[in-house]
């Protein structure tokens, strides 16, 4: 068997992840900083937001539950709900980005204590999904390639930065749109 870092295919999935990595990244701030929607919110994409804090949340549930059976040796269970966290994951993207470029941003309206409470959230929530993508992307690589070194190394990073912004996602949203 080769090592890890001499498989032929290593090089090129990293490529690919790298590139994906960037657009997604590009194209988020491209909507997060560009142009700004007219007129409010449309009744087609209203409920995009709860849509999204659902999504995080079952986000959340699939990698605590994939976390208990990892731990109990339920390995194919373990894949089903890593790879269901990513699939959540990626229709949030979807949604998220659809909502972004037919509604723009909604501003933060609480005042007091809160305010820079939730600012601290989005920084870190914004930088640290902004982190998730490649480590996501590479840590299921290694999973599925059958790097289970680099895989469970990897992991142990990418599992506790990919469960904080899928819960403070949906603090985010508690403050934003119920405060």
């Amino acid at each position: 068997m080769l090592p890890a870092a001499a498989r032929p295919g290593d090089r090129a999935a990293l490529w690919v992840i790298a590139v994906v990595s960037v657009v997604a990244l590009l194209v988020l701030a491209t909507l997060m900083l560009g142009r700004r929607p007219a007129g409010g919110v449309g009744p087609t994409v209203a409920a995009l937001p709860t849509v999204n804090a659902l999504l995080n949340t079952t986000s959340a549930l699939l990698l605590t539950a994939g976390y208990i059976f990892i731990r109990r040796r339920r390995v194919a269970a373990h894949r089903a709900c890593m790879l269901g966290a990513f699939g959540v994951s990626v229709m949030f993207l979807v949604c998220y980005l659809v909502y972004h470029a037919q509604a723009g941003s909604r501003p933060f309206t609480g005042q007091g204590w809160i305010r820079p409470v939730y600012f601290v959230l989005l920084v870190s929530h914004i930088v640290l999904a902004g982190a998730i993508v490649p480590l996501a992307l590479t840590t299921i690589y290694r999973g599925l390639s059958a790097q289970l070194d680099r895989h469970k190394r990897l992991a142990r990073r990418t599992l506790p930065i990919w469960l904080y912004v899928s819960i403070t996602g949906v603090i985010v949203y508690l403050l934003l749109y119920h405060w």
